[in-house]
C-alpha cells in the first residue's frame, strides 16, 4: 500500500473516532431529556391528584353553584342592567331571593319529613300505632276492593303480630330511612352555601365565562367552544323546565296540602318533588288524594280541592313548552336515571346535580356522534353562550 492510500486510512480511522463519542454522548442526552420529561409528568401528576384530593370534599358543592350561575345569569344580567350595572347588588338579590324561595320551603319540606318519620318509628316502638279500619267504601272498588277491605282489616287487627313477622325487614328499612335523614341536614347546609358561592361566580361572569371559552377553544378549537356553548345552554334549559316546574309544582302542591291541614304533607311534598323530577308528575300522588278527599270529606270541601289539584297536576305541560327553549330533546329515561342516581350517590344535593349533568352529558355526546342532527336541530333556535349572551347560529 503506497503512501496515498496510508494516509486515506488514518483520515478514515480518525473519522470514525471523532463521530463515535459524539453519536453516543447525542444517545446519551436523548435517554436524560425522556427521564427528565418523566419526572416533570409524575411531578404534575401528584400535585394534581393533591390538588383533586383536597378539593373533592367541595367538588358537588363548586359543581351545583356554577350551574346555579350559568342558569341564573340571565336573570342576574338583566336585574342588573335595570338598577344602573351594579353586578355586587343584583347578585346579591338573587341570592337573598333563592334562599327564601327555595331554601325555606325545602328545609320546611325536610324538617315535616323527618318528624314525621321518626313520630312514626317512635310509635311503632312504643306500640302505641293503631292502624284504622278500612272504609266500606273500598269493599264496593271493582275487583279488588273486596281484597283490599280484608286485608286492610286483618293487618289492623293484629297489627302488633304483622310487625314481628316483618321485623327484620322493618329494620332494616328503618335503618336506611333513618341514615337519610342524617344527610337531610347536610344536604341543606351544602345548597346553602351552592347559592352563596353562586352570587361570587355572578359577580365574576364576564371573566369566568372568557375563561371557560378559552379553555374550551384550547381543547377542541371551534368545536369545543360550540360544546361548551351547547352546554351552558343545556344547563338554563333543564334547570329552568325541569327543575323550575318540579319546584312550581311543589312548592303550590305544598301550599294547597297546608291549606286543608292533610296528614303526612311533609313527606307527601317531597314524594311530588321527586315525582316531578323524574317526569312522571304530581298526578301519582295528588289522584289518589283527590279519591281519598270525596270519601272522608265533605262534598264542598272535596269539590274545592279537587278544583286547585287537577290545574296544579296539568300546569307543567303549559310550562315546559315556554320555559324550554327547542332543539333540547333530552328524553325521559336519561332525566329518571340523573335523579335518582344522582340521588343514591349524593344524598339532596345529587338530587337537583344528577339530571343537570346527565343531560349535559347526552346532549354534548347526541352533538359529538350525530353533528348533522344536532346542527339541524338548532338551526332555527337560538343557542345560548355561556356569558349569557343569546347568538344565532347563522353567526
Amino acid at each position: 500500500m503506497g503512501p496515498a492510500g496510508r494516509a486515506g486510512m488514518d483520515a478514515a480511522m480518525e473519522q470514525v473516532s471523532d463521530t463515535t463519542p459524539q453519536g453516543s454522548s447525542a444517545g446519551q442526552i436523548s435517554v436524560e431529556a425522556r427521564v427528565s420529561d418523566l419526572v416533570r409528568l409524575g411531578i404534575i401528576g401528584l400535585f394534581a391528584y393533591w390538588t383533586l384530593e383536597l378539593i373533592a370534599p367541595f367538588a358537588l358543592i363548586v359543581i351545583w353553584s356554577a350551574i346555579l350561575a350559568v342558569a341564573l345569569f340571565p336573570m342576574f344580567d338583566a336585574l342588573s342592567r335595570l338598577i344602573g350595572n351594579r353586578p355586587v347588588i343584583s347578585a346579591f338579590v338573587i341570592v337573598v331571593s333563592c334562599l327564601v324561595l327555595i331554601i325555606a320551603p325545602l328545609a320546611l319540606v325536610a324538617v315535616n319529613f323527618a318528624d314525621a318519620v321518626q313520630a312514626l318509628i317512635g310509635k311503632l316502638r312504643t306500640e302505641d300505632f293503631i292502624l284504622p279500619a278500612a272504609p266500606a267504601a273500598i269493599k264496593e272498588w271493582p275487583v279488588i276492593g273486596e281484597r283490599i277491605h280484608d286485608t286492610w282489616n286483618q293487618i289492623a287487627g293484629d297489627l302488633a303480630s304483622t310487625i314481628i313477622k316483618f321485623q327484620a325487614p322493618i329494620r332494616e328499612v328503618m335503618g336506611v330511612v333513618v341514615a337519610k335523614l342524617a344527610s337531610v341536614g347536610g344536604g341543606v347546609l351544602s345548597f346553602v352555601a351552592s347559592i352563596l358561592l353562586s352570587g361570587l361566580f355572578l359577580t365574576r361572569a364576564t371573566r369566568l365565562a372568557a375563561t371557560v371559552q378559552l379553555l374550551a377553544n384550547r381543547i377542541g378549537g371551534e368545536k369545543g367552544v360550540g360544546f361548551a356553548r351547547l352546554a351552558g345552554s343545556t344547563v338554563r334549559n333543564v334547570s329552568r323546565g325541569v327543575i323550575g316546574v318540579a319546584f312550581l309544582q311543589t312548592l303550590l302542591c305544598g301550599l294547597c296540602f297546608a291549606f286543608f291541614d292533610i296528614p303526612a304533607r311533609g313527606a307527601l311534598t317531597f314524594a311530588v318533588f321527586m315525582l316531578c323530577l323524574m317526569q312522571l308528575g304530581p298526578g301519582l300522588v295528588l289522584l289518589p288524594m283527590i279519591i281519598w278527599a270525596w270519601f272522608s270529606w265533605p262534598f264542598a270541601v272535596a269539590l274545592v280541592f279537587t278544583c286547585l289539584a287537577v290545574p296544579i297536576t296539568v300546569v307543567d305541560n303549559v310550562l315546559k313548552p315556554v320555559l324550554m327553549a327547542r332543539g333540547l330533546s333530552t328524553p325521559m329515561p336519561v332525566i329518571l336515571i340523573g335523579v335518582i342516581g344522582g340521588t343514591l350517590s349524593h344524598g339532596l344535593l345529587g338530587l337537583f346535580l344528577g339530571p343537570v349533568v346527565l343531560s349535559v352529558f347526552y346532549e354534548l355526546l347526541r352533538a359529538w356522534a350525530w353533528p348533522a342532527a344536532t346542527a339541524s336541530g338548532h338551526e332555527h333556535g337560538p343557542t345560548a353562550s355561556l356569558d349569557g349572551k343569546v347568538q344565532r347560529s347563522a353567526q
